[in-house]
């Protein structure tokens, strides 16, 4: 059987995509296992208090997230051109970027965490348990930077495999200690923090190997005055800084939602810190196909083949949507039975019970900014990516304002959604604009 160009598309982004939904779901399992570790313990304070402390990690780490982000649009598009040194150096600069940005934020966690819980209105018992949390988990933060230079070179030569490798490697071992630390040494909070840093240190020699050893079979050399070219450094410092501002705008949607749920009260905000799950889930599952087009986009845009990014953009969205469909179905059979493994709090099960409509209409919803994301990574159109999640968070801020005093905590829900169709329409205006330069 011939394969056509448009079948043969569907066929390889699914040989990219399935490694990344795999390794992106071992994320939130890891996620889910932490909240299941600590939601069987008799205080629904410990629940709060990991999800104050992810959400502060999320402003810290994913703030960095265009270092993953970053390095997959150049490694990509250096592939598509056949330009080995520059995979090469394009990588070597997002490690040192990462390892500077770690030691300032070492150098500067006390009064991280000290401003941070004075943004959050909660309990004494939540703010001392996210503070442990949070000195703990801290000490990690060079590994965890570098982990995302390593998946980004990994995504954007289309090695999905090794990715998967890596964090299933890392997770398994998170979800190991996590059982170690909390139910054997009764270790609670803090427990769950040492677990995350040690395994993402124990991950770098996994990925490092891997990384190495695909360097070997594409040859290539690392030139010094490659990497440290200050026109590559500030061309790549550029991207970053739009990828930066746009994804701290995101966190920021984000942890906005979790320090409006936690005024609502300690029950509330455990809920909430149970229903993220379901966030989770659904966003590192469609990142898969999203991860897929950044690769793919890259190499066509590097090869300056415009009908084959056609194929690539219109095979990974098709399929991207088919799974979000899949996702909802998945949270209407099981969304309950989700809720009561997460938590034996039966005041918890209750509140959270109650978000189960919007959980399910999120992923129709929310497909379309993933996959744009992806599209426009691949790309290298970082400055639309922050102009469109400006206007997004916009949009959010006044829906949250008016939802919430009128529905309370399904408010917050409402404007989750408005915010998600939000960052798909502002990208998907501009994108025939952007595709015509990508390949002019």
């Amino acid at each position: 059987m011939t394969l056509t160009p448009r079948s043969s598309s569907y066929r390889e982004v699914i040989h990219l995509a399935w490694p990344v939904i795999l390794s992106n779901l071992s994320v939130p399992l890891l996620g889910a296992v932490d909240t299941a570790v600590i939601g069987h313990l008799p205080n629904p304070a410990f629940l709060g208090a990991v999800a104050i402390g992810a959400m502060i990690f999320s402003f810290l780490y994913w703030g960095f997230g265009f270092l993953r982000m970053g390095t997959t649009g150049f490694v990509s598009q250096a592939s598509g051109a056949g330009d080995v040194n520059e995979i090469r150096a394009t990588l070597a600069r997002a490690l040192i970027i990462g390892f500077l940005a770690a030691v300032v934020i070492l150098t500067f966690h006390s009064p991280i965490i000290a401003i941070a819980l004075q943004l959050i209105d909660t309990s004494d018992s939540v703010r001392q348990g996210a503070t442990d949390y949070f000195n703990y988990r801290i000490w990690g933060a060079p590994a965890a930077l570098a982990n995302y230079c390593l998946l980004g070179a990994f995504i954007g030569l289309g090695k999905t495999r090794a990715a998967l490798v890596t964090q299933v490697f890392m997770n398994a071992v998170n979800i190991i200690l996590d059982l170690v630390f909390v139910i054997g040494l009764d270790m609670g909070v803090a427990g769950v923090a040492l677990a995350t840093a040690i395994a993402e240190y124990m991950a770098i020699f996994v990925g490092g190997y891997l990384i190495l050893r695909e360097f070997k079979k594409l040859g290539g050399s690392w030139i010094k005055n490659d990497i440290l070219s200050f026109a590559k450094m500030k061309q790549l410092l550029s991207v970053n800084r739009d990828i930066f501002i746009r994804t701290i705008v995101l966190i920021f949607a984000f942890a906005y939602f979790t320090v409006s749920a936690a005024k609502l009260g300690e029950e509330t905000l455990a809920a909430v810190a149970i229903a993220m799950n379901f966030m989770h889930f659904l966003s590192f599952g469609l990142d898969g196909f999203a991860h897929a087009a950044e690769s793919m986009v890259g190499k066509a845009i590097g090869a300056k083949q415009s009908q084959r990014l056609n194929e690539v953009v219109s095979a990974s969205t098709v399929l991207a949507v088919a799974v979000s469909l899949l996702y909802s179905v998945f949270y209407f059979v099981f969304g309950e039975m989700m809720i009561n493994t997460l938590t034996s709090i039966e005041a918890v099960r209750t509140v959270a019970y109650g978000y189960l409509p919007w959980l399910i209409a999120m992923p129709v919803f929310a497909v379309w900014s993933f996959q744009l994301d992806g599209i426009f990574i691949g790309a290298m159109r970082a400055a639309e990516m922050r102009n469109g999640m400006i206007l997004s968070f916009v949009a959010y801020i006044i829906s949250i304002q008016i939802f919430s005093n009128i529905w309370g905590a399904d408010g917050l829900w409402a404007a989750m959604i408005i915010f998600m169709i939000a960052r798909g329409l502002t990208l998907a205006v501009v994108y025939p604009r952007v595709r015509r330069l990508a390949i002019s």
